[in-house]
Order: C-alpha cells, then sequence, then structure tokens
C-alpha cells in the first residue's frame, strides 16, 4: 500500500513535479515516419505539455509549443519554412530551437526594436531511430537516444501499432511486473471471452504459475516464471523477458521480438506504442522497407457499449484484456487502497527503482538507463522463450490472436496472399 501522498509523487507527470522532472531525462516515441509522410505537423501531448511536431522545407523536424506565443493560434497550421514554422495568424517565425527569427509587420515598422529577440517558444528535440520519432523534453546536456536492440536491427520487417489509453502510465507499467495476471486476464478471461463469441476451438487448458522471481539487470528488472509441468531448470527461468526502465516492456518471441512503450501523455493518458520486429524464422517474407513506409496501425480500446455489455471482440486478445484491466482501475490507481500480496513483489521491486532514480535526479545525477557515450554499441535485451505452454512458432499460423497482432495489416496482407 502506498499513502496518497506516495502516490501523487509516482503518477504526477507535469513540468515541476519529482516524477516530471525524473520523466523528462528520457526520449520518447512521439510520431513515425509513416505518419508524416503525407502531413507538414502533427499534435503532440506529451508530459502534460501540447505540442506541435513539424516538418521544415529542409526535410528537418522541430518540436514546439502548440500555440504562437503573439495571439495564441494553433501551430498546427504553421507554415513550414526552409528553416523553421510559421505561424498562419500573423507570419511569426519560430526555428527549431524556438526562438522567434521574424515578425512580418513589426520587423518592417521598426527594424531597430528587435521585439523578436524577446520571443521564445518552448522547444524540444528530436531524434529519429526505426522509423520512429523521438522526443526530449529535459534539461541540458542531452542524453544518447538508447541504441536498444529492436530499434536498431538490420534484416527485419518492421510495423508499429498505436493507441491512446485513458488511465495513468504507472498502472500500465505495474502490469508489467505481475506474472500472475497472464494465467487470469489471459486464459481464464480468454476462455470466457471465447465462449462469449461462440468460439470453443479457442479454448485452452489454462496453466498455473508455481514459482516467479524478479531479478535487477543493468537495464531495468528481468521477470521470471515456473508454469505448470516445466521446473527452474528450463531456459525460460534463466532468461525470462526484461522490463527496461522506466517505460518499456520487451514482449514477443524470439522470432517476432516487440518492444511495448508506455508514453504518458499526462497524468490520466498514456500514449501507448507496440513496435514489432519480424525475423526470417517468423515466417513474413523480408524485403526492402522504407522508414516511411513501415506499417502503422491502430488497436482498438475496449469500452463498455451503449447497453453497458462489454465488447467481447476487442477481448480476445493479451492487449484487449490489459487495456480494460487497465483503465477499469480508474484515471489514476488509488493505491492507497491496494493490498499487496506475495505475488506483487516485481511491483514492490519497480517502486523502489522509481524511488531511487527521483532520489538521484534530486541529487543532481543521472537516473538508470540515461546513456552519454554516443559511440555505444547496440544494446541487446533478452526475450522471453515461450510464456505458455509450447514455443513460439511461425506468426502467420500461430500468434495472430495473442495480441495486437490481430490488427496487423502487414499480417493480414500474408494471411490474404497465402489462401
Amino acid at each position: 500500500m502506498l499513502s496518497s501522498e506516495q502516490n501523487e509523487r509516482l503518477t504526477r507527470v507535469g513540468s515541476g513535479t519529482p516524477m516530471g522532472d525524473l520523466l523528462r531525462r528520457y526520449w520518447y516515441p512521439i510520431a513515425t515516419h509513416a505518419q508524416m509522410k503525407n502531413r507538414d505537423t502533427l499534435p503532440v501531448r506529451l508530459l502534460g505539455e501540447d505540442l506541435v511536431l513539424y516538418r521544415d522545407l529542409s526535410g528537418a523536424y522541430g518540436l514546439i509549443a502548440a500555440r504562437c506565443p503573439h495571439r495564441s493560434m494553433s501551430l498546427v497550421y504553421g507554415i513550414p519554412t526552409e528553416c523553421g514554422l510559421r505561424c498562419a495568424y500573423h507570419g511569426w517565425h519560430f526555428d527549431k530551437t524556438g526562438a522567434c527569427i521574424e515578425q512580418p509587420y513589426e520587423d518592417t515598422e521598426n527594424p531597430e526594436g528587435r521585439f523578436k529577440d524577446r520571443i521564445r517558444t518552448p522547444a524540444y528535440k528530436i531524434a529519429e531511430s526505426g522509423g520512429m520519432l523521438f522526443a526530449y523534453m529535459g534539461p541540458d546536456p542531452v542524453p544518447v537516444l538508447p541504441p536498444y536492440d529492436l530499434f536498431v536491427a538490420k534484416d527485419v520487417m518492421r510495423e508499429i501499432g498505436y493507441a491512446v489509453v485513458p488511465c495513468n502510465w504507472l498502472q500500465i507499467m505495474e502490469n508489467s511486473l505481475d506474472p500472475i495476471h497472464v494465467e487470469w486476464l489471459h486464459q481464464h478471461l480468454r476462455n470466457y471471452v471465447a465462449g462469449k463469441l461462440g468460439k470453443p476451438e479457442k479454448i485452452r487448458n489454462p496453466q498455473s504459475h508455481q514459482k516467479i522471481g524478479f531479478d535487477v539487470f543493468d537495464y531495468g528488472i528481468i521477470k521470471r516464471r515456473v508454469l505448470e509441468g516445466r521446473s527452474e531448470a528450463d531456459e525460460d527461468w534463466t532468461t525470462g523477458h526484461p522490463v527496461v526502465f522506466p517505460n518499456i516492456l520487451k514482449s514477443g518471441s524470439v522470432s517476432s521480438p516487440a518492444f511495448q512503450i508506455r508514453v504518458p501523455m499526462d497524468d490520466t493518458q498514456t500514449a501507448y506504442w507496440w513496435y514489432r520486429c519480424y525475423t526470417p524464422e517468423s515466417g513474413v517474407p523480408l524485403h526492402p522497407q522504407p522508414k516511411d513506409e513501415i506499417p502503422l496501425f491502430s488497436a482498438p480500446v475496449p469500452q463498455l457499449d451503449d447497453t453497458g455489455l462489454p465488447q467481447w471482440d476487442i477481448l480476445d486478445n493479451n492487449s484487449g484484456q490489459d487495456i480494460v484491466a487497465w483503465i477499469t482501475q480508474g484515471p489514476i490507481a488509488n493505491r492507497s487502497l491496494e493490498n499487496l500480496g506475495r505475488s506483487d513483489k516485481g511491483i514492490v521491486l519497480y517502486r523502489k527503482l522509481l524511488e531511487e532514480s527521483l532520489q538521484a535526479v534530486a541529487a543532481g545525477k543521472d537516473p538508470m538507463n540515461v546513456f552519454r557515450d554516443p559511440d555505444m554499441a547496440p544494446i541487446d535485451l533478452p526475450v522471453e522463450k515461450a510464456k505458455l505452454a509450447g514455443t513460439a512458432g511461425n506468426v502467420i499460423k500461430g500468434l495472430r490472436s495473442g495480441n495486437t497482432t490481430k490488427y496487423s495489416p502487414l499480417l493480414k496482407e500474408l494471411d490474404t496472399a497465402s489462401r
């Protein structure tokens, strides 16, 4: 159980809050190249701030406050220039640092006044990797964008899923430190949903956890599990999948590993990214894939229908089941009412890492996973071999109904072609 004050400390992400200051030490995905292929601006909400991502005429990206500091018109309607973005209302021109570099009328009437030199708007750094655009909103010096393996992998096919989940980021992350929900939410509830949908062929024999364990490693926490019919000698117990501090879960299988990235938009909304790579062993054929052609799809967020019934067809996969568990905890889970048991030891460990990193930032130090070496090698992260019975095989034959791959345009195309 946390006190109300402790819960506030860990969940509030706005500027000037302890968690907001910690989270501003990291890079966050905010868009894909595919999203920007046929547009020049995109509204973005990140860590409680409304922003506009834009691409100028030179092809460079910038990220600035959503409203012009002159008369507050939205810069989503801004006009790209060779070196920035111009407000459509009165032509004020901003570069990627947020400096106002031109005010057409003011410069004409009083060129010596240099009023533009006194005007700035918040602006943040942008970096690119693996078909995604990342933002950094923290203090200088700017850290290195971590070269996590899937972002820099070669000879893979990629696709990216996205959803806005209406709840606080922390209850999503804590789910990743909770192995026991797999046997209930993703087996017993899955079977119940299959019955509701009239699909008895989808019902499985559930397995139970016999033991769970957690270890801190260089980049976060390794989650381990032993299920019925297996033992600690199993390779999975040795190489369970990682939670990468502060906001990434590496999931999937060896042939189709994935990042689940939880990006706090504000205190009660989380941008959720599924970033998946397919290797040749997955059954997905490889071909050249320009960064602006990596498929992007939306994953639906389960809601009750107009009669108060669940949307069963969205709850037949892990992602839908997870999301409904998170959002029904409330916009911000009240942890002063919780009663943690032995199965929650991973959640306690994760909160401990958060507190240690909060203390590091308060002391002027770098928290976990803030990197400074621009020449650092790619970071290889383990992946769990098989969460439940058996091993993951060809994604076309076996994995599509397990998670957001249900909505994959890439796999849908391959499915159609194979018939």
